[in-house]
């Protein structure tokens, strides 16, 4: 189908552009992505499987690190496919009923990644500074009670944005310069007063990923503060080393995540260094989870080489 600058107010159809002028590169691109999406799949379906396997992992943290996994499959697998049918095919039609099922699933999905990692950073806080009541705080049932507070928080919070969408005017364009449907693309295509709709965007992202990110920072000046008051180095290497992969976790997802979010509202960049931060943000951090678990924790590491038939040094 043509990309046409008129149609009408209330379009059944979108056109995705994947990334303006690099069309002729998209093949090329597609490679990594493809290759990126594969390994999220292995990655995280590998993690799952060792964390459901080994006794030893049931463990608070490795079970929020499965939801997180869980998490991320899900939210690439929801672009991807249609990312790479543009690439290949140049099939860029989206029905608007998909396109606002993707802005749902991808903004409650890295909504509950980030209820994840802070509920393995508070965690990771229980363990350090009351690790005798550890297993009391975080019973099986309070893990499943914040697994499901997040999912829901996700859900209710994000809810609303198709709705809000679905009834907009489109009568400029319904062309998307973007690989996929993003709710504050929408918002800039719509030709009516979209300044509350806004607001309202701006006011969940804070509640939700920024307090994530501001608690998280807390918990880890505790812990911190915690961990320097230990008596012996050893004890506080060891300490820090249970941290460090969470941390490494945290900075994969939240530095593209932040980029992207000042980048749409605030910032004046490059269209294509923008669609590919944001496809970089969706795909990157669930390829890194397990690799980071995987080399960083030993449990892991040796089920996972047990699994795939391979003989640990």
């Amino acid at each position: 189908m043509e990309a046409s600058n008129r149609t009408t107010p209330h379009p059944s159809t979108f056109i995705l552009l994947g990334i303006p002028g690099l069309e002729a590169a998209h093949v090329w691109f597609s490679i990594p992505f493809c290759s990126v999406y594969i390994l999220s799949l292995l990655g995280n379906g590998l993690l799952l499987a060792v964390i459901k396997t080994e006794l030893s992992l049931h463990e608070p943290m490795y079970l929020f690190l499965s939801m997180l996994a869980l998490a991320d499959l899900v939210i690439s697998t929801t672009t991807m496919p249609k990312t790479l049918c543009i690439f290949w095919f140049r099939d860029r039609d989206i029905h608007i009923n998909a396109c606002l099922a993707q802005i749902f699933l991808v903004h409650s999905l890295t909504t509950m990644e980030s209820g994840f990692m802070l509920a393995m950073a508070f965690d990771r806080y229980v363990a350090i500074c009351n690790p005798l009541r550890h297993s009391a705080i975080l019973t099986n049932r309070a893990i499943a009670k914040i697994g499901l507070g997040v999912v829901m928080r996700g859900a209710v919070l994000l809810g609303p944005h198709p709705f809000l969408l679905k009834w907009l005017p489109y009568c400029r364009t319904n062309v998307i310069s973007h690989t996929y449907c993003e709710f504050m693309v929408l918002v800039k295509l719509a030709c009516a007063d979209t300044t509350v709709m806004s607001a309202y965007s701006l006011a969940v992202s804070f509640l939700a990923g920024g307090l994530d990110f501001i608690l998280i920072v807390l918990s880890y000046i505790l812990i911190l503060r915690a961990v320097f008051r230990l008596p012996s180095k050893e004890t506080r290497r060891k300490s820090l080393g249970t941290c460090s992969s969470h941390v490494c976790v945290m900075l994969v997802f939240y530095t593209p995540a932040i980029f992207t979010y000042f980048s749409h509202r605030f910032g004046h960049v490059a269209p294509h260094i923008h669609i590919l931060i944001a496809n970089i943000y969706l795909l990157f951090p669930p390829m890194m989870n397990p690799i980071i678990y995987g080399v960083r924790t030993p449990g892991i590491r040796q089920r996972a080489l047990h699994i795939l038939g391979i003989k640990s040094a």
